[in-house]
C-alpha cells in the first residue's frame, strides 16, 4: 500500500509504532520496522544520550529497515540533555523523529540539516497547523480515544481526523483507537495517510514488557480506562487499577486545591515497576480505549500482515462491492 506516509519515511506499510515509555526499546522498534512499518525507540526511556546511542546501535543490529526515535519535550525545570539526545540521533544515522510535548521549533533546523523527517504528535487541529507552520514533515493526530495524553479538547477521531484533512497540507497519521485493518481503512477514509498504534503494539510477542501487562490489555474492555490529572490540565488516559482509584479519590477530595505532589506516588517513576516487573498495582499507566479491540498477543509480523490483509479485503471486496458495477 502506497501513501504519502510510506513515501515520506521509506516504509512498506502506513503503520507507525507510537513512542511509549519503557516499551519502545530496540526489540520492538526493530520488529515493527522489519514487518514493514516504522518502529520507534522511546528516547527519554534511555536516561542519557549515551544510552540512547547504544539503543540505536542495538536496533541497527536487528534491522536494516528505517526506524525512528520518539523525543518528548517536557515542560520541566531540570530539562533533559536535549542537544545530547539529538546529537545521538543524528550520529546514529536515524532518519525519522517523532516529537511530542512542547513545541519542537527550536530543534527543527538541526534535525532537518541532518536529513531527518519530523512527525509531531498533536491533539488538536490548531496544534497540527502550528506543527505544519514550523516545518514539521507530518503530524500524528491523536484523538480523545488515545492512551496517554489526549489533550483537553475531548474531540474523538471521527471528528478530529476529517477536520485535520480539511486544514492540513502536510500528511498525517491517525492515532487513538487504531488496532486492525478496519482502523486503517477508516483512517484513510477520513483523510489520514496511515495510522499510529501504541497500545496494540504492547500486546505483541516482541514487546519487551512483562507478560502481566500484555494479559491486562487483552482482558480489558473499552470501558476499562480512566482519565486522570484532569484538574491539572495534564489529562492522561490510563488502565483502571487500584492506584488509579486512589488517584481519582485524591482528585475528588482536593478539588481545585490539587497539586502534582498530592498524586506523585501514583504517577512518578512507576513505569519500570509495571512494565518490567509486572507490578500491576504500582501506579497509573497509559492505555487506550482500543484495549477493547485487542484479543490476542501475536508476533509483530503476524499483526502487521493481518492488518494489511484485512484492510485490502475491506477495500477490494466489501467497499467496492457496495458500489456495484
Amino acid at each position: 500500500m502506497k501513501t504519502k506516509i510510506t513515501e515520506l519515511f521509506g516504509i512498506q506499510h502506513p503503520i507507525i509504532q507510537g513512542g511509549m515509555h519503557f516499551v519502545g526499546f530496540a526489540e520492538l522498534a526493530a520488529a515493527v520496522s522489519n514487518a514493514g512499518g516504522l518502529g520507534l525507540i522511546t528516547g527519554l526511556t534511555q536516561r542519557t544520550p549515551e544510552l540512547l546511542a547504544n539503543e540505536i546501535r542495538r536496533c541497527r543490529e536487528m534491522t536494516d529497515k528505517p526506524f525512528g526515535v520518539n523525543l518528548t519535550f517536557l515542560p520541566i525545570v531540570n530539562s533533559p540533555d536535549y542537544p545530547g539526545y539529538i546529537r545521538a540521533i543524528i550520529d546514529g544515522g536515524v532518519k525519522a523523529v517523532e516529537t511530542a510535548g512542547n513545541n519542537p521549533q527550536k530543534w527543527m533546523p538541526m534535525l532537518h540539516e541532518a536529513g531527518i523527517k519530523v512527525i509531531h504528535k498533536c491533539t488538536s487541529v490548531r496544534h497540527a497547523l502550528k506543527a505544519e507552520a514550523i516545518g514539521c514533515d507530518a503530524v500524528s493526530v491523536d484523538g480523545f480515544e488515545c492512551g496517554g495524553h489526549p489533550g483537553e479538547d475531548d474531540v474523538p477521531n471521527f471528528i478530529l481526523l476529517p477536520r485535520a484533512a480539511e486544514s492540513l497540507k502536510i500528511p498525517f497519521v491517525a492515532s487513538g483507537g487504531m488496532a486492525d485493518g478496519r482502523s486503517l481503512v477508516a483512517a484513510l477514509a477520513l483523510g489520514a495517510d496511515g495510522m499510529n498504534m501504541g497500545t496494540r503494539f504492547i500486546a505483541t510477542k516482541e514487546a519487551p514488557v512483562h507478560e502481566k501487562v500484555k494479559q491486562a490489555i487483552v482482558a480489558a474492555s473499552e470501558l476499562d480506562t480512566r482519565l486522570v490529572m484532569r484538574p491539572l490540565r495534564n489529562t492522561e488516559r490510563v488502565l483502571h487499577n487500584a492506584a488509579v482509584d486512589r488517584l481519582l479519590a485524591k482528585e475528588a477530595a482536593l478539588g481545585a486545591n490539587l497539586k502534582f505532589d498530592d498524586i506523585i506516588e501514583e504517577v512518578a517513576g512507576v513505569y519500570p515497576r509495571i512494565m518490567q516487573q509486572g507490578d500491576m498495582e504500582a501506579g497509573a499507566w497509559s492505555c487506550g480505549m482500543v484495549a477493547g479491540l485487542i484479543h490476542d498477543i501475536p508476533s509483530v509480523k503476524e499483526l502487521v500482515e493481518r492488518i494489511m490483509l484485512e484492510a485490502e479485503s475491506i477495500i477490494r471486496q466489501r467497499l467496492i462491492g457496495m458500489i456495484g458495477a
